[in-house]
């Protein structure tokens, strides 16, 4: 997959690139001091990040965490970001849950996109687009359907705690504005085509 002047590549998450994704965690603090990307799951211990590490690592070995890596450098293994996607039930937390929850017509998306994530010298540079890009197929690949994200406007929100993406970054690939569930916090939706075969 190529976006902008980068080229990466987007690998699923699980045992095969956890040596990858932990490589890159532990190379930028455990994610905001050692969440490793748990807080959507719902399990996240806000003192250990050890904890939240063997918590993660079991999820991917069970099955239970998705994510999209991203991958550059000239033999494609330097793992320099991802998008985490999972069902309703995988990543019951997101950021102004009550708002979207007050405000949520029936039903609940098939997907939500969750954290989506560049490492440190590797922002604005397509990293989150290429994350999200490749999530949408591998959510092809798992049959499809609609996918809900949670975005804010890039200008309001420091590209270091862009965690749930950039709006514009989403629009680009075709979601399209549902609501809004806080002051610049957007509920995004689109349907994905299933992959056959």
């Amino acid at each position: 997959m190529v976006t902008g002047p980068h080229a990466y590549t987007v690998k699923a998450l699980d045992e095969t690139t956890w040596p990858s994704f932990a490589a890159l965690v532990e190379r930028n603090n455990g994610i905001f001091g050692g969440c490793w990307c748990m807080g959507f799951h719902g399990e996240l211990s806000r003192t250990d990040a050890a904890v939240n590490r063997a918590a993660k690592q079991q999820r991917v070995r069970e099955g239970r965490a998705h994510a999209a890596l991203v991958f550059a450098g000239e033999s494609g293994d330097d793992c320099v970001g991802w998008c985490q996607f999972g069902t309703p039930a995988e990543l019951p937390q997101i950021k102004n849950l009550a708002q979207y929850e007050k405000s949520r017509p029936a039903g609940l998306p098939d997907w939500r996109i969750a954290c989506c994530y560049a490492g440190k010298g590797h922002r604005r540079q397509g990293v989150s687009a290429a994350g999200l890009a490749g999530a949408l197929e591998l959510i092809a690949g798992l049959g499809g359907g609609t996918v809900e994200g949670y975005p804010e406007a890039a200008d309001a929100v420091p590209a270091g705690f862009l965690y749930h993406g950039a709006l514009s970054t989403y629009e680009k690939l075709g979601f399209v504005r549902d609501r809004l569930i806080g002051k610049r916090r957007w509920v995004v939706r689109r349907v994905v085509d299933p992959r056959l075969g």
